[in-house]
Formats: structure tokens, C-alpha cells, sequence
């Protein structure tokens, strides 16, 4: 039986920083035509518009699912991302002062702040971790044998951290 868990709704935090984001391509599109015509402000802000929608198709996942046999596929709009139920190593729940505490102080490549963080945390302890997260709490981290693991907002996460021991048992 396949095991679905959506992306956690987004912490008040993400969604407001989400809104002031999303503001400015509008901004930039719909304020000269509206007021003045177009601008060199329409296209950064066609530009941005791209680039939303990159993140929302290729970085922002929707869900998390577990298969029959064991693997994690992580399902974006416009892909998803297999990973192998041989290379799953272990899922707990991890709190923020926890994360700090076992890899130290985390710098974001990739996404933060559209509709949550998306990409590669490097650690100053712990090497890289990849992430998908929509909100500060309900954190999960994904062990994995042979490559970096992978923190991540489930909707459940503790009913995600049974289904995978469930799997592995």
C-alpha cells in the first residue's frame, strides 16, 4: 500500500513572506500599466513571475510518498525524486535547536522564503542536508546510507516517521 503525505501547510512566518514576495513581481507588472503604461519595471517583474513558477513546478514539492517497497518519492507539479528503499537509512522527528545542535549552523542554496526553503542546507557540522520544508516545526530528517539527508515538513510527521518504521521492520 502506498503511504501519501502532503507538504505541511505553511507556518505564518513563510506565508507572509510568501505574500511580501509574490507582491513585488505584481507590483512591478501591474503598476505601470495601471498607472503609466509599460515601464522598465514589467519586465524584472515578467522576469520574477518565471522564476515563481520554476520554483512552484520544479522546487516546491507537494507531497512525500512511500511505495509498496519501501522507497521515498518526493513529487513536485513538474517531476519527482526516487530514492531507493536501499538507501533509506532511518526517519525521526528533529526539532530547530536540535538540527543546530547535530550540524551546527545551516547556509541555503536554493529557494527560501517562496512557499518555504527548497534545496541544499550546507552545515558547518554536518556536511549538506537537502531540504524541503514549509514551515519552522514539524521537522523530519531522512537518513540515508550513501548521500546527504533530507529534512523535510510532512503534513504527519510523526505518522511519517511510523510508516517508515513500519517498512524498514
Amino acid at each position: 500500500m502506498r503511504r501519501v503525505f502532503a507538504l505541511a501547510p505553511m507556518s505564518p512566518l513563510i506565508l507572509w513572506l510568501t505574500v511580501a514576495l509574490i507582491a513585488i513581481p505584481v507590483t512591478f507588472v501591474v503598476y505601470p500599466l495601471v498607472f503609466q503604461g509599460p515601464s522598465f519595471l514589467t519586465f524584472p517583474g515578467l522576469l520574477l513571475s518565471g522564476l515563481y513558477t520554476a520554483v512552484w513546478i520544479f522546487w516546491r514539492p507537494t507531497r512525500f510518498e512511500f511505495s509498496p517497497n519501501g522507497s521515498l518519492d518526493i513529487v513536485f507539479p513538474g517531476r519527482k525524486r526516487e530514492i531507493a528503499a536501499s538507501e533509506l537509512v532511518g526517519c525521526r522527528l528533529i526539532t530547530n535547536k536540535q538540527f543546530r545542535q547535530e550540524f551546527g549552523h545551516a547556509l541555503r542554496v536554493g529557494v527560501g522564503g517562496l512557499w518555504g526553503g527548497f534545496g541544499l542546507l550546507w552545515t558547518s557540522k554536518g556536511g549538506s542536508v537537502d531540504f524541503y520544508v514549509s514551515r519552522t516545526d514539524g521537522l523530519v530528517l531522512i537518513e540515508r546510507r550513501s548521500s546527504r539527508p533530507i529534512l523535510i515538513t510532512p503534513e504527519n510527521p510523526r505518522g511519517m516517521v511510523e510508516a517508515m518504521d513500519r517498512l524498514q521492520s
